[in-house]
């Protein structure tokens, strides 16, 4: 949804007015200010409502973050067992 919004403001734009329109968000300040506001948001969504979402998104995103995690070991685990036969 908001790459759509974003798209629907850049779409009439010409290209030499592009950088001057995209050079503002890549700002310290607009991403601090972007990141509150999305925090904001998510406390009014979820906190304030009392929902059981925020635990679900802890288990979830600690189930994703550990299986990052752990990937590059299992992986050379995969390759040494190719490479050498599979005992």
């Amino acid at each position: 949804m908001a790459m759509r919004a974003f798209y629907n403001e850049i779409k009439g734009l010409k290209v030499k007015e592009l950088p001057g329109y995209l050079k503002p968000m890549f700002s310290v300040n607009y991403v601090k200010n972007s990141v509150k506001r999305g925090l904001d948001t998510y406390h009014a969504k979820y906190i304030e409502t009392s929902s059981v979402d925020p635990l679900y998104h802890i288990c979830f995103g600690g189930m994703v973050f550990s299986y990052l995690v752990a990937l590059p070991e299992e992986r050379r685990h995969l390759q040494h067992q190719q490479e050498h036969g599979g005992h």
